[in-house]
């Protein structure tokens, strides 16, 4: 029987005590814009005119309860996104995506979410936050397990894509991946659908991270989570979670790939008419 996903438990399991982010990560480019600070408490990504930056995770995970705080660029964001993701590598790639798409001041990020399967994507679904996420830092968590895939914002759940592998679905469940997180420019699409382009005269942009915990199994590693078959193996929605969830896609999500018929003319995709 599924453990019920609680949203009080959730909360307790995003502020989990983190590793020192040396031992996680590695920084892959950016010629000195990303920076592992404070003893490896701290890792921060900067932006300018000539240069992003990015990071991944040293170690590939397959299934796990992955927890970041992030404290996003402050002020005039227009252009920026900052890409925080898990990703495997090759041309059917799977892949579980937060974007975090920048605005002028005073208008409210976009928060861009994805699934990829076997290299197909297409399945975006994107929301207003219901806080300044420049502010403060907050905890973006991925829930992966062979039956759930679950977006949550400080442990509320904001998206669940489940496996309907049953019903013909492809589902990632077999290749393993690694964080990946980046800032870079996309002023040529990422606000307004590009209208609004980035201002560099307030560079460098900065985001921040800490507070990095995975409790997931770790490829080439006898380790897979503190508590496998009892926690987040199989964690699920419980009925308050799912209403948090309806909630939150009620009142803060601005786009969802199945609404939009236009872009599917041949039908939506098959998960779309599946309760």
């Amino acid at each position: 029987m599924a453990v019920l996903f609680a949203l009080g438990l959730c909360a307790l399991v995003a502020v989990a005590a983190a590793g020192n982010l040396y031992q996680d990560f590695d920084v892959t480019w950016g010629d000195g814009r990303a920076k592992i600070l404070n003893d490896g408490q701290l890792l921060t990504l900067s932006l300018d005119k000539t240069s992003g930056s990015g990071f991944q995770s040293k170690n590939e995970y397959l299934f796990g309860k992955i927890d970041m705080q992030i404290k996003l660029v402050p002020g005039n964001s227009a252009g920026t996104v900052t890409a925080y993701y898990l990703s495997s590598q090759g041309p059917t790639h799977d892949e579980i995506d937060f974007e975090f798409l920048g605005n002028l001041s005073g208008d409210p990020y976009t928060l861009h979410t994805n699934v990829f399967t076997q290299g197909k994507g297409n399945r975006e679904m994107q929301f207003k936050l219901w806080f300044d996420p420049t502010m403060d830092f907050h905890t973006y968590s991925i829930l992966w397990n062979p039956r759930h895939i679950i977006f949550l914002v400080d442990g509320t759940p904001i998206r669940d894509f489940k496996n309907l592998e049953s019903r013909g679905i492809a589902f990632p469940k077999n290749q393993p991946m690694r964080i990946y997180s980046s800032l870079w420019n996309a002023d040529d699409w990422a606000t307004r659908g590009g209208l609004v382009k980035t201002d560099w005269s307030k560079a460098p942009f900065v985001a921040s991270y800490r507070n990095f915990n995975a409790d997931a199994c770790v490829r080439g590693s006898s380790k897979c989570g503190g508590s496998t078959k009892s926690g987040w193996w199989n964690q699920e929605l419980d009925l308050t979670s799912q209403g948090r969830m309806r909630w939150v896609q009620k009142n803060y999500m601005i786009y969802n790939y199945c609404n939009d018929a236009k872009r599917f003319p041949q039908g939506l995709p098959p998960e779309c008419s599946i309760a």
